[in-house]
């Protein structure tokens, strides 16, 4: 569909990438405990925003990547695997920690969604994501350009953020279930693990195509 592949897994992917407790999930959270449920939902339209950056920065590079050079696009794909594959041994072998959402002040609404653009989009990591995780769902022998990028991202933002809304929502409910309940925490550090790693090696099993 419009220069993509494996829809169903990408997606599958994603959602098991929401739902892993990160830092933006700690910020939605820190500000529904700090200021209630509205200003956690502009938090989460703050992460979205940041993250539809880091999308359209990854569809244009990426996209000049492939229109420079099938092989060139290969290479980029391999250096995500090792990225990916990275994240994956990194997650399975790190400790969990207990889930403590950081201390945030009072803020303006504005204030509240800007700083979730800026936490995401100062955040390299969540750049070189992308640039490892769109890859490996397009075919580069298509021809569509950035379109493919923009499909998958545009779907990633706005799963993400409904995922996000809701998160801030049950906030103070999820805060407690996942208090309570270490192993569960332990079982979606191991499952975002595995995930990266199973993306990783996605990648270096694709082949090029000629452009």
């Amino acid at each position: 569909m419009l220069g993509t592949h494996d829809l169903w897994a990408f997606l599958l992917a994603s959602v098991l990438l929401w739902i892993t407790p990160g830092p933006d999930n700690m910020y939605i959270l820190a500000r529904s405990i700090a200021q209630g449920r509205r200003a956690g939902i502009v938090s989460a339209l703050g992460i979205g925003s940041g993250v539809l950056v880091h999308t359209l920065a990854a569809a244009l590079g990426l996209s000049a990547v492939l229109a420079a050079s099938s092989w060139a696009f290969l290479a980029v794909k391999v250096a995500g695997a090792a990225y990916l594959i990275y994240l994956g041994v990194a997650a399975l072998r790190r400790p969990v920690a207990p889930l403590v959402a950081p201390t945030l002040e009072i803020a303006s609404g504005w204030r509240v969604y800007r700083q979730g653009v800026l936490s995401n989009i100062l955040n390299p990591k969540v750049a070189v994501f992308f640039l490892a995780f769109l890859p490996q769902f397009v075919d580069p022998g298509t021809g569509w350009g950035p379109l493919p990028f923009l499909v998958l991202g545009g779907l990633f933002v706005i799963g993400g953020t409904l995922w996000c809304v809701l998160f801030a929502l049950g906030a103070a409910t999820a805060t407690s279930t996942l208090r309570r309940s270490p192993r569960l925490l332990v079982w979606l550090e191991r499952l975002s693990g595995c995930v990266y790693i199973a993306l990783g090696l996605n990648l270096l099993r694709s082949r090029p195509h000629s452009a």
